[in-house]
């Protein structure tokens, strides 16, 4: 049953994430709501996977978790925002899944952030609002 790490600073939603992951067979280790509480909580249960909004409470922002990890290493990381614009790539995890989402298009991306995390590929049907994200491009000589 793999571990998962929710970062939502939106108790409602958190609560409600949470309910259907166990539903669906899913460990939650823990919810955290800023970016200090969820890189303790990651240190602590070492997840498999993190489902992560990306602007958290106390102005942090979801990507500062990865970064004070240390990089993505073997956490699935998926993030969760309504904020298009931002720019995501593989160094900061592994799919970004548009708000709002549905329970499938959940269930579908936290399996497609599994399958990125082991075999680097991310195999189609993709679901709504959902994008692996590119690797980073090379810097610049």
């Amino acid at each position: 049953m793999p571990k998962v790490l929710i970062v939502e600073d939106e108790p409602l939603i958190a609560s409600l994430l949470e309910d259907i992951l166990i539903d669906y067979g899913y460990a939650v280790c823990g919810i955290a709501r800023t970016v200090s509480a969820a890189v303790a909580l990651a240190k602590h249960h070492e997840p498999d996977l993190a489902v992560i909004d990306l602007n958290l409470a106390d102005n942090g922002l979801g990507t500062e978790i990865i970064q004070e990890l240390g990089g993505v290493g073997r956490l699935g990381i998926l993030y969760t925002t309504g904020a298009s614009q931002v720019m995501l790539t593989r160094t900061d995890g592994h799919a970004r899944l548009a708000k709002p989402y549905r329970d499938t298009d959940l269930l579908r991306s936290l399996q497609i952030v599994t399958e990125i995390k082991s075999t680097d590929l991310a195999s189609p049907p993709f679901p709504r609002g959902f994008q692996p994200l590119p690797m980073a491009p090379a810097p610049w000589p």
